[in-house]
């Protein structure tokens, strides 16, 4: 059979126009949004004698409303860069699959390893870095090399330790006059103990070694320089080296590098050379095999691409393979990221009668695909089967199980788990981490049990495990829901006092608080958040200055922003809008900061205009920004109803219905602030959490309020 030629951008774009139109419907490239920007020199027009504004002067207004992609750095004296230590407690991270093998006899209990035995124990006592060469030289004299199967007994002995194992391919590659002639098979065997200590730039440069010998690489050795590349997370090397080997060399690739570059084309991003590749090697005649599909499974998930996997179970079903416990993990957790609960536990139901033993990653996808869909009825019930089964658990399944009754509201469920791994008789569990201790502050926190939680954040500290900021901001936001406002500024005096390194998030949690408090409690809170964020502080400071202008607002504001988070921005203008509304701030701040939030686009989807209705979408705001949004928008109707400008049948308002149970929904503030103002809008009975009126009793309201509506713009 021909070599397959290495894949590459014509072929790629040339399967575009071969594959089925669903899958060329996967790989067609996102819109992106575009401007028309003129471009005009700023020399003078010889005609008028004008000058034209250059390109710098005309994207200068459009500079002014943009926000960087990234945060901006800051000094290391005024904000602290925190550690990545805000991690999902429920998302581990490992690799789709790992490679296993047949377990092999240890080389040194080998029968035939016997006349070496002095040998092995020998080198077993040499430092791990010792240089072999004297020892070999001794138990190998001058003249009697040893045998090749000797030698593949020594380098298989010692795959534990890299660093011997090229030491002992140094001597052999060293012995004069060609006395032991090195074959591939022996360099192959050196490199997987290199793959298995992820030592890639010894094992890429021990390959070149080979080529410049005039060594030959195989199969082999292909797959394993492309696997230890992939385990080193190498991929770019992975597919170079894939590329050389089509290329250079036309070796043909086994099951397992087809499965191997399959993973690496999906890190990477690259779902057409995935597909492309996949669509050649089954061309080819390879059958994939669980990796592969596991792979795909993989990828089509991230991209929540429910088409992509019904094509791997078409795909199964065509080579007859049937799914074993990766497999059944990887399109477990691809149908969550979907958001196909139902099919998930319909898969999952079918593993199980095809008689597969869930491990502890089975259960910890279905735990959160059931935690994110609040089925609180099948929660309970993976709950009752694991416990009458002992099913296997570990510290991510369990933080996923408590993160889960969070999320249903199993509080008595959550409890009894958490006193079962504290429970050292109890073996079936393993002891709380600080990610368990989390996700218990965590569901206190949503349910408003400020003493629970402020108790067990102790006993982590009592307990001599350290609370990461996750748990400091947990903490803090419910003490502030709860108005106990100074111990929550105690929380974070004693976090700082302990070396806590604040986040976004966390001073995002401060300007909650800030907002929940009286103004005597917000002097103390700013004092404290001047330790954490000073230009917030002065942010907030010159919000409440009717003194400041509009223009230095939009600067301080616009740096604030720049140097957070993308992420957190919104939330941040929230905040800010809350501040300004509960404590008194000049009356149009709460507007000038929404006006300029909406300038940096973050608040660019909640009006929707259609002829015959318009909608306002409250969903992402606070309770305070919703209500300023709300009053803008009455504002603008107003103002076209001043100009005689048409206006739809129908206006609707939707602040969303949280199926959550500890959740405070937005729908209730709402619908006080329109009883308060008499706005003829009404619950609609068809849409839960959604508020409609009709253009003449909006109209009519306006015309009787213009005043008060024209105060409020």
């Amino acid at each position: 059979m021909a070599p397959l030629p290495a894949p590459t951008a014509a072929s790629a774009s040339a399967f575009l126009f071969l594959s089925p139109p669903w899958r060329r419907s996967h790989l067609k490239p996102k819109p992106r949004a575009t401007a028309t920007i003129l471009c005009s020199s700023a020399t003078r027009d010889s005609v008028s004698g004008s000058s034209t504004p250059s390109l710098a002067e005309q994207l200068e207004p459009l500079s002014r409303t943009l926000l960087h992609d990234k945060p901006t750095p800051t000094p290391a004296d005024d904000r602290p860069t925190p550690e990545p230590t805000w991690v999902n407690p429920s998302r581990p991270k490992p690799t789709v699959l790992s490679l296993r093998r047949h377990r092999r006899r240890s080389p040194s209990s080998h029968p035939s390893s016997a006349p070496l035995q002095p040998l092995l124990r020998a080198i077993r006592a040499l430092p791990e870095d010792a240089n072999l060469a004297s020892t070999l030289d001794t138990f190998f004299p001058a003249g009697s090399p040893p045998s090749p199967s000797d030698a593949l007994l020594l380098l298989n002995y010692l795959h534990p330790s890299w660093r011997k194992s090229l030491s002992l391919l140094r001597w052999l590659r060293a012995l004069p006059d060609g006395a032991f002639p090195l074959d591939t098979i022996f360099f192959n065997v050196a490199l997987k103990s290199l793959r298995a200590a992820r030592q890639w730039p010894h094992a890429e440069r021990l390959a070149l070694d080979m080529l410049d010998a005039g060594v030959p690489l195989d199969n082999i050795t292909y797959s394993t320089l492309i696997t230890a590349a992939r385990r080193c997370r190498q991929f770019t090397k992975a597919v170079e080296w894939f590329e050389r080997m089509y290329a250079s060399d036309g070796v043909l690739p086994d099951e397992v590098t087809y499965s191997a570059v399959l993973d690496v084309y999906a890190q990477l991003g690259m779902k057409e050379e995935v597909l492309a590749l996949f669509d050649r090697a089954r061309g080819s005649g390879w059958k994939p095999d669980h990796v592969a599909f596991a792979v795909l499974a993989k990828m089509f998930g991230e991209a929540g691409d429910y088409e992509g996997i019904q094509f791997v179970f078409k795909e199964m079903r065509e080579v007859g393979v049937k799914p074993n416990i990766f497999v059944y993990n990887a399109l477990l957790e691809a149908l969550g990221r979907t958001g196909k609960p139902g099919l998930a536990r319909n898969l999952f139901e079918e593993m199980t009668a095809e008689g597969v033993e869930p491990n502890a990653r089975t259960l910890t996808a279905l735990a959160k695909i059931y935690g994110r869909a609040r089925w609180g009825r099948d929660a309970l019930q993976l709950w009752e089967q694991m416990r009458e089964k002992k099913l296997p658990a570990d510290n991510i399944l369990c933080n996923t199980l408590l993160s889960m009754c969070a999320d249903v509201g199993l509080v008595a469920e959550a409890e009894q788990l958490f006193n079962e791994m504290k429970d050292s008789e109890c073996r079936d569990v393993p002891k709380p981490d600080k990610w368990s201790y989390t996700a218990m502050i965590n569901i206190y926190g949503s349910n408003g049990d400020a003493d629970s939680a402020l108790q067990l954040f102790a006993e982590m500290l009592e307990g001599g495990i350290e609370p990461n900021i996750m748990s400091y901001t947990i903490v803090i936001q419910c003490l502030g829901k709860a108005q106990r406002i100074q111990q929550a500024v105690e929380v974070l005096e004693a976090g700082l006092g302990r070396g806590l390194k604040p986040d976004d998030r966390l001073c995002g949690c401060l300007l909650s608080v800030v907002a929940l408090s009286s103004e005597e409690e917000m002097e103390m809170v700013l004092a404290s958040m001047e330790k954490v964020n000073k230009n917030l502080v002065k942010l907030i400071r010159m919000l409440g200055n009717a003194q400041v202008g509009v223009d230095d607002l939009k600067e301080e504001l616009k740096g604030v922003l720049n140097a957070a988070a993308p992420e957190v921005r919104r939330p941040y203008c929230n905040c800010l809008i809350d501040i300004c509304q509960n404590h008194g701030f000049p009356p149009q701040r709460a507007r000038e900061v929404f006006h300029l939030a909406q300038t940096y686009g973050l608040y660019s989807k909640l009006h929707s205009r259609k002829d015959e209705e318009w909608s306002l979408d409250l969903r992402s705001l606070s309770v305070g920004a919703a209500k300023t949004a709300f009053d803008d928008w009455m504002t603008t109707v107003s103002e076209r109803l001043v100009q005689q400008k048409a206006l739809p049948e129908s206006f609707s308002v939707y602040t969303g219905s949280s199926t959550h149970k500890f959740a405070q929904g937005l729908a209730s503030a709402f619908a006080a602030h329109l009883e308060q103002m008499s706005v003829p809008f009404h619950p609609s009975e068809s849409h839960v959490g959604s508020f409609i009126s009709s253009r003449d009793d909006l109209v009519s309201w306006l015309q009787m309020n213009s005043s008060s509506v024209v105060v409020a713009g």
